[in-house]
């Protein structure tokens, strides 16, 4: 199996299929999760070819048979796998066995306390939160673009896992994952406004360039709200979907025109 190391993270290559792994997260007992990328999938272009997303015009047979190889590269089962439509906004869903195989709602933040269930979500520039509370074995999972953000789906997802699933604030870990980066997100006044008005401090989060472009940094603004939050631990990939494309599908860098990579997290049962 080769593996690179990287700053908190390596490469795996699975049956195949190349999974980023965040060495804190392999710590925890049972944990499963992983960061696929666009390798290891059988999609043509634009959507070659670990493309996990079924709603961008790929074949649904090869979307198909990506999630299958994916699955089956984590030792999981398809029948396992939670999904959810999503919308861009705060709502967060708890997923229970009974949601096993299926997809729910609209929702942009899945959490459950159920070992043998796995979340899973599909991202091309907006940033993935994995989180795990070990001591309770939650996990949740979060997409947040520009809109969640300013919504601050993190903070929903962290207090409905304090709410209904009884986590302590301080014993939860999260990931923040690869996603479009300060130095390729430029954004117009509609998101300048939104983001200075939803954070005090966010001369830290837009950025000024010489040519008078403004960026934004989604992995600090995210950060920020989860270190607010309380949650014990903030570890960020700092891996930019947008000048990574031969790693990562990105929506911005490709034009719209592309696939999905797909992260998935969950607690294997006592069984397997």
């Amino acid at each position: 199996m080769a593996r690179l190391s990287g700053d908190g993270f390596h490469i795996e290559h699975l049956d195949g299929v190349p999974v980023f792994r965040l060495d804190r997260l392999e710590q925890v007992s049972r944990l499963v999760h992983a960061i696929f990328t666009r390798q290891g999938g059988v999609s043509r272009p634009p959507f070659a070819t670990l493309n996990m997303g079924h709603a961008v015009g790929d074949a649904p047979d090869a979307v198909d048979t990506n999630h299958q190889r994916a699955y089956r590269a984590l030792q999981i089962c398809r029948s396992q796998v939670v999904a959810c439509h999503l919308v861009h906004g705060t709502a967060v869903l708890v997923a229970t066995a009974a949601d096993s195989g299926h997809w729910l709602g609209a929702a942009d933040a899945l959490i459950t306390d159920k070992p043998g269930l796995y979340l899973s979500m599909r991202f091309a520039d907006c940033l993935p939160i994995l989180l795990n509370d070990a001591p309770r074995g939650v996990v949740g999972l979060v997409h947040a673009g520009w809109r969640g953000t300013v919504k601050n789906v993190a903070e929903a997802t962290v207090q409905a896992m304090v709410d209904e699933l009884g986590c302590s604030r301080h014993h939860i870990t999260a990931v923040i994952g690869p996603a479009i980066g300060p130095c390729c997100y430029q954004v117009g006044d509609e998101v300048i406004q939104a983001v200075e008005a939803a954070f005090d401090r966010s001369n830290q989060i837009l950025s000024e360039r010489p040519d008078q472009r403004v960026c934004l940094d989604l992995w600090e603004a995210n950060r920020q709200q989860l270190v607010d939050a309380g949650v014990g631990q903030v570890i960020v990939m700092r891996l930019c979907t947008a000048c990574h494309t031969g790693l990562f599908f990105s929506h911005r860098a490709e034009r719209g025109r592309t696939g999905r990579f797909g992260v998935v997290i969950g607690y294997r049962d006592q069984g397997g």
